[in-house]
């Protein structure tokens, strides 16, 4: 059974490749997330295709897909729904918004004011949005991937750090290679040939999915690894006890999300490359995008052009495995 699932997900990985050029660690970020029932964020310049890997996810997988263009003028109603009047029944009656959907991308969340950001929150944490008196579960199937252009910061709402912990990753993206974006041209006038490419691929059901995650569970993590993870975690909290630069450049460390986090997406990395146990090399190949967003630098740290990559690095070079 979990050899077929893991076939399953390396031919859906390998389908987003050919789809998604030049984006391969987004891909298996996606992937990841997906297998570990977070959300994800991801950072990066306009048309990088970061839209169209979650609309090609969608598509390869059982579920229904919505997007959610967020703008300054966006309300919360906009996302969650809203009660509409039915003057037949003389009744008020709840209109659910796009939130109920399987597979969720909130394009440029950082556009829309904190009060809509927040409408998120409740649904990414808790599994269920709160409407009048009344608590609405959402679907068993729920993945939330936000995106967030660096370049513009006018008409921006920057998202608080109680939402940024909600995400299971934080993901930033740069420009293709020069290969990758020949590969590119090619691939938008094939697809504009023949669009019926495009949906040749049979679909992942949900069951395999929830099947996936069960094996990934399953998955032996020995004691060892379980340490090395916490004491990642407390490096970032009480930095001085490893070097006297980090704890200068460290203002607040990751939370216990963070802790939880690094364990499920080291777990869901070995799986998807066929590996039978955790090692401390799928905790170092995801802890960047775990703690990026997590990880608050000191006023030292950014005076010095001290980047959140080279602090997370030294927290790699200071705790070692036991």
């Amino acid at each position: 059974m979990s050899a077929s699932l893991l076939t399953e997900f390396q031919q859906l990985q390998q389908l987003l490749n050919q789809r998604i050029i030049g984006q391969p660690h987004l891909i298996e970020r996606l992937l990841i997330t997906l297998l570990a029932k977070g959300h994800l964020l991801v950072e990066g310049p306009p048309g990088l295709a970061k839209t169209k890997a979650v609309k090609t996810l969608a598509e390869m997988i059982e579920g229904e897909f919505h997007r959610i263009q967020f703008t300054p003028d966006l309300l919360p109603a906009d996302i969650t729904g809203t009660d509409i009047y039915r003057a037949e029944t003389h009744q008020f009656e709840f209109q659910p918004g796009p939130i109920f959907h399987n597979i969720i991308l909130a394009d440029e969340i950082n556009r829309a004011p904190a009060k809509v950001q927040s409408a998120l929150l409740e649904a990414m944490g808790e599994g269920q949005v709160s409407v009048g008196q009344q608590s609405l579960p959402m679907k068993k199937l729920f993945m939330v991937m936000a995106t967030q252009n660096p370049i513009e910061q006018e008409g921006t709402y920057p998202l608080p750090e109680a939402q940024l912990d909600r995400f299971l990753m934080q993901v930033k993206i740069d420009y293709p290679q020069r290969d990758s974006e020949r590969k590119i041209l090619d691939l938008v006038e094939n697809e504009a040939r023949d669009k019926e490419q495009q949906h040749a691929a049979s679909e992942l059901s949900e069951s395999a999915i929830f099947d996936a995650r069960q094996a990934i569970l399953n998955l032996h993590m020995a004691d060892s690894v379980k340490d090395y993870i916490v004491e990642l975690v407390m490096a970032t909290r009480q930095p001085s006890k490893y070097s006297a630069n980090l704890a200068k450049n460290i203002a607040y460390g990751v939370s216990p999300r963070a802790t939880i986090a690094l364990s499920a997406c080291a777990r869901a990395q070995a799986w998807l490359h066929g590996q039978d146990f955790v090692s401390p090399q799928n905790v170092q190949a995801v802890i960047h995008d775990v703690f990026r967003h997590r990880l608050l630098l000191s006023y030292d740290a950014e005076a010095d052009g001290i980047s959140v990559e080279q602090c997370i690095d030294s927290i790699l070079e200071w705790v070692t495995v036991v």
